[in-house]
C-alpha cells in the first residue's frame, strides 16, 4: 500500500518549500499557477527499526515503506478579489484522489514574501478555517449536483440498481445540511458501509488532514504555542485531524548540507532535530495505518496496511499465494525480537508465536507466513 499526500494551501504559504524539504526537490517556490501540473515525488518512510534489523541479518537489501507527495498549486483565499473558484477544477481532481491532505498555513513573517491580496497580517487558525471553508464548499457542490441528477435518475431504475441510488441519495441528504452547518464529513461518524458508498466522489472534508504551520527564523521557539492556538481556536485536534508546525525553509536548506554541516547548522540556529518525519508518522496515524516487519538474508522490509488488518490479509501484502494459501504466521514484535537478541532466543523465551487469520497484526509485528498454495 502506497500512500498518497496532497500537499495544499493558499499562495505564499511554503507549501512547496515543505514540499522540497520532505521529498529533497528543488520545485520552483514561486510563480506556481492552477494551470501548471503538480509537483510529484516519492520517499522513502524513515524507520529506524529496518536499520536495527539490518544489522541482525545483513540482508541483500533493505525495503522502507513509501509514500508519494503530491503538491499542487495554491488556492486562492476567500478574501482575494475575483477569487470565484478558489479551488480550480483541475486541482479539485488532483486532491479528490489523494488519501490525506497536508494543509500548510503561514506562520511567518517576512516582507520579500507578501501575503496574498486582500490577506491582512499573519494568522495561521484563520488561513486553515479559510481553507477548510472552501473545501466543505466544494463538497457541496458536488453532492448539490449529484442530488439534482439523482433525482430525474431514480424513477427511471427498478431493483437492486434503484435500491443502490437511494441508499446514496439518502446518504447525500444526510452529510450535506451537516456539511452547510460547518461539520466535515471526517468528524460525522459514518459508518463503513456509509463511508464506501460516497468514496467515489473524492470528497475533500472526508479527507483526513494534517495542518503544518509553516514557521519562519523568528519565531522558531513557538511551535507549540502556535499549534496550541490552531487547535484551540478550531478544534483542529480529533482523530482524522492533527497540526505540527515546523521551519520549512531552514528544514530546506538544512536538506541540502552534509550530516556534519546541518548538526553545526542546527546548533548555530538553535533548532533541535528535524520533525519531517512526523509529517509521514501522523499522516499513517490519521489514516489508521500500521507497518509490519519481514526479515532474513534476503531482504528486511516494512509493509503498510490498516489498523485493524488480520494477519492472512497482512500475508497478501506481500503476495496474494500467501493469503491464499495461509496457514500460519510466526510473530514477535520487533521490541521483543531486539530484547532477545534472536529469532532463535525469542522463541526460547516464549516472545515468538504462532497466530492463525483471525490475528490482528500490530505495528511493529515481525512475521514470518507459513503457507501452501
Amino acid at each position: 500500500m502506497s500512500l498518497n499526500l496532497g500537499i495544499v494551501g493558499l499562495p505564499a504559504s511554503g507549501k512547496t518549500t515543505l514540499f522540497n524539504a520532505l521529498t529533497g526537490s528543488h520545485a520552483q517556490t514561486a510563480g506556481y499557477t492552477s494551470g501548471d501540473q503538480p509537483n510529484v515525488a516519492v520517499v522513502k518512510v524513515p524507520d529506524p527499526r529496518l536499520g536495527v534489523l539490518a544489522e541482525m541479518y545483513h540482508p541483500r537489501k533493505v525495503t522502507p515503506a513509501d509514500v508519494q507527495f503530491t503538491d499542487v498549486a495554491g488556492m486562492s483565499s476567500a478574501k482575494e478579489k475575483d477569487s470565484k473558484e478558489p479551488i480550480s477544477r483541475q486541482v479539485l481532481g488532483f486532491l479528490s484522489g489523494m488519501d490525506a491532505l497536508v494543509l500548510v498555513v503561514r506562520a511567518f513573517e517576512n516582507a520579500a514574501v507578501p501575503l496574498p491580496e486582500g490577506v491582512a497580517g499573519v494568522d495561521p487558525a484563520r488561513d486553515v478555517e479559510s481553507v477548510m471553508l472552501e473545501m466543505a464548499f466544494s463538497d457541496m457542490g458536488i453532492i448539490e449536483r449529484r442530488l439534482e441528477r439523482l433525482k430525474g435518475e431514480i424513477p427511471k431504475m427498478k431493483g437492486v440498481e434503484r435500491e443502490q441510488r437511494e441508499r446514496e441519495q439518502e446518504i447525500l441528504r444526510r452529510i450535506g445540511p451537516a456539511l452547510e452547518e460547518g461539520t466535515p464529513i471526517r468528524d460525522m461518524g459514518l459508518n463503513e458501509e456509509d463511508e464506501r458508498a460516497v468514496r467515489n466522489y473524492g470528497f475533500l472534508t472526508a479527507k483526513p488532514v494534517l495542518v503544518v504551520a509553516n514557521l519562519g527564523e523568528n519565531n522558531l521557539d513557538q511551535a507549540e504555542e502556535v499549534e496550541t492556538d490552531i487547535r484551540s481556536r478550531l478544534g483542529a485536534a480529533g482523530p482524522r485531524t492533527d497540526v505540527i508546525a515546523i521551519p520549512a525553509q531552514l528544514e530546506m536548506e538544512i536538506g541540502q548540507l552534509s550530516e556534519e554541516d546541518a548538526a553545526e547548522f542546527r546548533e548555530s540556529m538553535g533548532v533541535g532535530s528535524s520533525r519531517l518525519g512526523e509529517v509521514v508518522s501522523k499522516s499513517y496515524n490519521l489514516l489508521g495505518l500500521i507497518s509490519f516487519l519481514t526479515t532474513g538474508e534476503d531482504e528486511v522490509r516494512a509493509w503498510t496496511i490498516r489498523r485493524g488488518t488480520n494477519a492472512q490479509k497482512a500475508a497478501g501484502t506481500i503476495h496474494s499465494d500467501l493469503e491464499r494459501g495461509f496457514i500460519r504466521a510466526e510473530v514477535v514484535h520487533y521490541d521483543d525480537l531486539i530484547s532477545a537478541g534472536s529469532m532463535a532466543e525469542a522463541r526460547k523465551h516464549g516472545t515468538l508465536r504462532s497466530e492463525g487469520k483471525s490475528y490482528i497484526v500490530k505495528d511493529g509485528d515481525v512475521i514470518n507466513v507459513l503457507f501452501n498454495v
